[in-house]
């Protein structure tokens, strides 16, 4: 009789580049994948160790993947600071020269990955995980998934990194993402790449939730479920609106508005600055276990350090991560599971049936 060998994929194991206060580690705790994340700012790093994330405080450029050989799967967001609106544009500005040294770096792998000089140094960090992923596939032990986020104005170069990668076997997927469409309450939109090695397809993940229109009544349609507001993140049950700290509009004086029973605009590092109107006319401020809930954080996150603000607004909201990585890994998410386990303590309330393997193998191959 002919016998069905069945080919599985290894247990995945994450190494997180630029891992922050742990956005994607949150995820990958969630769903029980091994990660150890590299980051460089010490503030971040007291919120991981309080965490009990593993971690190493360093710059990822001193390190490769031969560093970490239990590592099967990357991630990464990098610095996103010169790529921001709020930011100092430089990053947008060298895009054309970013997206060639990645082509330079994939023309001479092997002679060494040369250093390009930009305007300020965050810029050239986003070339970091094809580094890695080009170190790995010269050792000859690739990278099985590659997962990456970052503003949407990266978005030229996680095509650029696509046609690259796709040379070297990965099936890949790009576009960016709307974090409110998969239950974050707030509009941030990302910048999405998967990469996945092993049978070469992959997807980025369809919508579990509505997108916001401003003035649109909530409600679910579609089969999709109703975005998600502040006021129900926070439980909170008196109403209240955020006025940002940004203009809107091209006017500074035009402090953009979102009212209680919408989601949040982007989470971003001034968040603490941002001003709550109250019912009662009153003004109050979010609390960073607010702000963190807002990206999807448990309550009780232990924030740690200084500049928590800035912590926060940097970090990849879980929910967002999860359905990522799930879609990378090939993993099916129960979503009243996912929506019970991010309301649920971050020390105590981490349950293990938060996902479902149903294609746990690849196709079969019969001898």
């Amino acid at each position: 009789m002919p016998r069905e060998v069945v080919i599985r994929d290894p247990a995945p194991h994450i190494i997180d580049l630029f891992a922050g206060p742990g956005g994607l580690d949150v995820a990958a705790t969630w769903l029980e994948i091994p990660v150890m994340g590299i980051e460089w700012d010490p503030n971040a790093c007291a919120t991981r160790r309080r965490a009990g994330l593993h971690s190493i405080e360093g710059d990822v450029r001193n390190y490769g993947p031969a560093d970490f050989p239990e590592a099967n799967v990357l991630t990464g967001g990098p610095p996103c600071q010169t790529f921001t609106v709020a930011g100092s544009g430089s990053g947008t500005q060298a895009l054309d020269q970013v997206i060639e040294q990645a082509e330079g770096m994939a023309r001479h792998a092997g002679d060494g990955v040369p250093r390009c000089r930009f305007d300020d140094d965050r810029t050239g960090l986003v070339l970091e995980p094809l580094r890695w992923a080009l170190l790995a596939l010269e050792a000859d032990k690739p990278f099985q998934a590659i997962v990456l986020e970052q503003v949407p104005a990266v978005l030229p170069i996680w095509h650029a990194y696509a046609n690259i990668l796709r040379r070297y076997g990965y099936g890949v997927d790009v576009g960016v993402l709307r974090a409110e469409e998969f239950g974050v309450p707030q509009t941030r939109r990302r910048a999405i790449l998967i990469a996945r090695r092993v049978d070469g397809k992959v997807s980025l993940p369809l919508p579990t939730h509505q997108a916001y229109r401003r003035g649109a009544v909530e409600q679910s349609a579609l089969d999709l479920r109703p975005w998600v507001s502040m006021g129900q993140a926070l439980e909170r049950k008196a109403r209240f609106t955020v006025i940002s700290n940004y203009g809107s509009g091209g006017d500074p004086r035009n402090r953009g508005q979102r009212r209680s029973d919408e989601p949040s605009a982007t989470i971003t590092g001034k968040v603490m600055r941002n001003r709550l109107r109250l019912a009662t006319g009153d003004e109050d401020r979010f609390s960073h276990h607010e702000a963190g809930r807002l990206q999807t954080f448990p309550y009780d996150y232990p924030w740690s350090g200084s500049d928590i603000g800035q912590q926060i607004g940097n970090a990849i909201p879980p929910r967002l991560a999860v359905h990522v990585l799930a879609r990378a890994l090939k993993l099916e998410i129960e979503l009243d599971e996912l929506d019970r386990t991010v309301k649920s303590s971050w020390f105590r309330g981490r349950p293990l049936s938060l996902v479902t393997r149903p294609m746990d193998h690849m196709p079969v191959a019969h001898h």
